[in-house]
């Protein structure tokens, strides 16, 4: 039976949605923040124990997003639930924010992913230039189209490049693992990280572990997208945000115990450092490959979700009508893919380096899901979803206490980076007046 037009039927499953988990969070952020978390760490035992705690909050995170989505599965559920629960407006701020920092962090991505492939595939003299430009270009496009074929084909592109990813995680940190004493001879010697500041160097070093742990959330937009999505929306976030853990923890220690602590901080790509020091080149290049196809794999999991959030937008009038037209056939929203593919287009051309944007993605996110987490207690108080629907175990404590982190990690960088933080909250604030804007070019709510 054909879709109505205008009308999104649920045609993804539970291994589906799991997987588009998996690539919104391990995007290319494991193969780069490692090093960060090092210098900041300064020791084994903090290094992992960052990590663990990160793995932890975010698991609970999963949890309680998994608990919001299974009670208001709504298309573009990010920007419904909080419409729904406090206001169009507050929505359509944090919207605005987030889809900004959506598609530039997406373009971020697509652009490292292709200095992997251009290492990989051209001499040293023909690697400058406009090169990486032009290959994250086609990256991004290519995604653009494979998904304007239809979401079915865009969840079966997910599902390859996410299993892609998990299969090269694990090889490389068992294989590392096993051949950890000839690796440490090959890797070279690296003086050991900066001693950290006890708490202050861990409280450092979790910002870019959330950051790298980040991202599912974000499978809120697909909430209407998923087949029987009361049973199975919760299952597949837990799911693939275990998974995620798992994939974390196990890589991590590899990199630690193959290349000491220093060596981590010292290496920029440490993926590759570690292929090349249990591998050689060969190694070397095969893991820069994989690595660009779990760039690509991210990049296609943001352009999947994203223009479920204008679908939902325009539903609240706050969009033109044209954000609400599904092709029938495809299930896509042309409109919104093109917008969201201006999105990270346009920043490709403006985006700064990968370790700035750390911190002004990790406030605005913060702040975001402070919000978004909170609507847990309005629809737990107006007894939405009703019976069957996913709730967290146990009485509200751990989602509170999930809140207040994430307030603890927005305020640290609010201390230590305030003019990134001061641009957030500017573009925060811009998504004000446009909603006012949008909502009376729109003719008003719908």
């Amino acid at each position: 039976m054909k879709a109505e037009a205008g009308r999104i039927d649920a045609k993804l499953g539970t291994f589906d949605t799991a997987m588009v988990v998996v690539s919104l969070v391990v995007g290319i952020g494991i193969f780069r923040t490692p090093a960060i978390v090092a210098r900041d760490a300064g020791t084994p035992g903090l290094f992992l124990l960052a990590w663990g705690i990160g793995g932890l909050v975010s698991f609970v995170g999963a949890l309680t997003f998994a608990e919001i989505g299974s009670n208001h599965p709504r298309a573009g559920g990010y920007y419904r639930v909080v419409a729904d629960c406090y206001h169009p407006a507050l929505a359509f701020m944090l919207n605005w924010a987030q889809t900004l920092m959506q598609g530039a962090g997406a373009a971020g991505v697509a652009f490292i992913g292709a200095e992997y492939l251009v290492g990989l595939l051209l001499p040293p003299e023909r690697r400058g230039g406009n090169s990486v430009l032009l290959v994250a270009l086609v990256l991004m496009l290519v995604l653009l189209l494979l998904n304007a074929l239809g979401i079915q084909i865009g969840a079966e592109t997910q599902n390859v490049l996410s299993m892609l990813k998990i299969v090269m995680i694990v090889g490389l940190a068992a294989a590392a693992l096993a051949l950890a004493p000839k690796a440490a001879g090959l890797a070279p010697a690296a003086a050991p990280a900066a001693p950290a500041a006890g708490l202050t160097g861990l409280a450092a070093a979790l910002i870019p572990v959330f950051y790298t742990y980040g991202g599912y959330h974000m499978t809120m937009n697909l909430g209407a997208d998923v087949k029987d999505a009361k049973r199975r929306f919760p299952l597949a976030v837990t799911a693939g945000m275990l998974t995620v853990v798992g994939l974390y923890l196990v890589l991590n220690f590899a990199y630690v115990r193959t290349l000491g602590v220093g060596g981590v901080a010292e290496s920029k790509l440490v993926a590759a450092a570690l292929a090349r020091a249990s591998f050689g080149a060969a190694g070397e290049a095969v893991v820069s490959a994989l690595i660009f196809l779990s760039a690509a794999g991210f990049v296609n999991a943001t352009v999947l979700q994203m223009p479920r959030s204008y679908y939902a937008m325009a539903e609240d009038g706050v969009l033109p009508p044209v954000f609400r037209r599904v092709q029938p056939r495809t299930q896509v929203s042309t409109a919104g893919l093109l917008l969201f593919g201006a999105t990270m287009l346009v920043p490709a051309f403006l985006l700064g380096s990968f370790e700035k944007l750390v911190s002004y993605v990790i406030f605005t996110d913060m702040l975001t899901l402070v919000v978004v987490s909170s609507t847990l207690f309005v629809l737990r108080r107006s007894g939405e979803g009703g019976d069957g629907a996913f709730r967290i175990p146990g009485p509200p404590v751990l989602p509170a206490l999930y809140i207040l982190a994430l307030a603890a990690v927005a305020a640290h960088v609010a201390f230590t980076e305030p003019r990134l933080a001061l641009a957030g909250t500017a573009i925060l604030l811009t998504g004000g007046p446009l909603f006012l804007v949008g909502r009376k070019l729109s003719g008003g709510p719908r």
